[in-house]
């Protein structure tokens, strides 16, 4: 009886002292991704990504598919222009390096005292434990400010009921047309 009694309770020590160091960690996607346990049981995940956003060339990802009829607005905000995008997001700003994702969805010009869009966008990963999961975001992006911030609004598969946040800093933008590369840090709790 009294080795069953210090069984029980060692049993229950160890549950209490070793999993949040063995659990705090869940999933580690290369240099990209990391989940972790949170006290509450819910886990949040930090994702950080280059989204590459493609309008010239012979294979862009992003094409324009809607623009107002009065075309005498100021072309600097596009204001009522409407485009759909398939864009690559890849583990650096280099576009030839590791696809982990893509950005799919349509982002319209919704301002017209800037250059501001609605984003709606569906965030699916292809590599690593993220694969087949996804996160959409739904807000506006001041495209023109340096660092902005947007809404996270759901997810699916491991990113079920995923809200958050979004941190979008402009890489790299060519102004003459509309080529960019922006680095995303993304927090999801789910």
């Amino acid at each position: 009886m009294y080795k069953q009694n210090v069984l029980v309770a060692m049993m229950l020590i160890l549950s209490v002292i070793l999993p949040p160091s063995i659990q705090s960690l869940k999933l580690k996607a290369g240099t990209w991704g990391k989940s972790f346990l949170k006290k509450n049981q819910e886990t949040q995940t930090n994702l950080q990504f280059y989204f590459h956003d493609t309008v010239s060339g012979k294979n862009p990802s992003v094409v324009k598919v809607a623009e107002p009829v009065d075309k005498s607005k100021p072309f600097v905000t596009q204001f009522g222009s409407i485009w759909m995008a398939d864009d690559p997001l890849t583990e650096t700003s280099d576009p030839k390096s590791k696809l982990v994702g893509r950005a799919q969805g349509i982002y319209a010009s919704s301002c017209q005292q800037e250059f501001g869009l609605l984003m709606s966008l569906s965030y699916s990963f292809v590599d690593g434990p993220y694969n087949g999961s996804t996160f959409a975001l739904v807000g506006k992006n001041s495209a023109m400010n340096p660092v902005r911030e947007m809404p996270v609004v759901g997810g699916t598969g491991l990113f079920r009921m995923a809200r958050g946040y979004a941190i979008a800093k402009t890489h790299w933008i060519d102004l003459t047309n509309g080529d960019a590369i922006v680095g995303y840090n993304v927090t999801l709790v789910h």
